[in-house]
């Protein structure tokens, strides 16, 4: 179940349709109280947020989601008027995974969450794997750093997995776009800067594996084992 917060009826209606007509199941609400309540009783498959809303913005409510059990890693897509690239960065800064300007075309949207809905379901058949002081844990979609748990996104998640699988292969932003995005990524390349600089923020010391390769992109190095 998809749950889409936005309080303009027009688009709304709109997007529940696009998305039903599409063969998702979704419901919307037009103030963060009746989200709330729908979340605690189900938890949703992938979350649509307007930024501007009334009584709490979309930043909060996906500070609430990031910050709960059951929802940490829920995939958020921020639906939004406000298209500057700092709007963006600090949108993704905060957890979101994806971000998409008003206005914005039916199919790209549905390919967009599509992708994302692909992401999260996705099995992993290897059950861990270790580098130095962090482990990562596939199937249980759990990442421990010096023993502690580290609480990432799913594009997080999916760029540490990805990286550690191939390591020692150096991947563009391009690539790493196309790899975990699913799509071309209007060709804004700081999305990728932004999620490697907050997951090596996040894994603290363990955040030296991510390697910066000038001119080129970004590896994972390090000794790994897979078990």
């Amino acid at each position: 179940m998809i749950y889409m917060l936005e309080d303009d009826d027009n688009i709304r209606n709109f997007v529940l349709y696009a998305l039903t007509s599409a063969g998702l199941e979704a419901e919307g609400f037009a103030y963060p109280e009746d989200f709330w309540n729908a979340v605690n009783l189900k938890t949703p498959s992938l979350v649509l947020l307007d930024i501007m809303l009334p009584v709490e913005d979309g930043l909060q409510i996906l500070d609430k989601l990031r910050r709960r059990s059951d929802t940490l890693r829920v995939p958020a897509m921020m639906l939004t008027a406000k298209s500057t690239e700092y709007d963006k960065v600090i949108a993704l800064d905060r957890g979101a995974d994806d971000y998409l300007v008003k206005p914005f075309g039916t199919m790209e949207l549905i390919s967009r969450i599509r992708a994302l809905l692909r992401r999260s379901e996705m099995p992993q058949d290897t059950e861990e794997y270790r580098c130095g002081g962090l482990s990562i844990f596939p199937k249980r979609h759990l990442v421990l750093a010096d023993g502690a748990e580290v609480v990432l996104t799913l594009k997080e998640f999916d760029i540490l997995f990805l990286m550690i699988q191939h390591r020692g292969r150096v991947y563009t932003r391009d690539e790493l776009l196309s790899e975990v995005w699913g799509y071309q990524f209007d060709g804004e390349s700081r999305t990728v800067d932004v999620h490697i600089r907050t997951l090596r923020a996040k894994l603290g010391d363990c955040g030296k594996y991510l390697e910066t390769v000038r001119g080129v992109g970004y590896r994972f190095s390090g000794k790994e084992q897979s078990i």
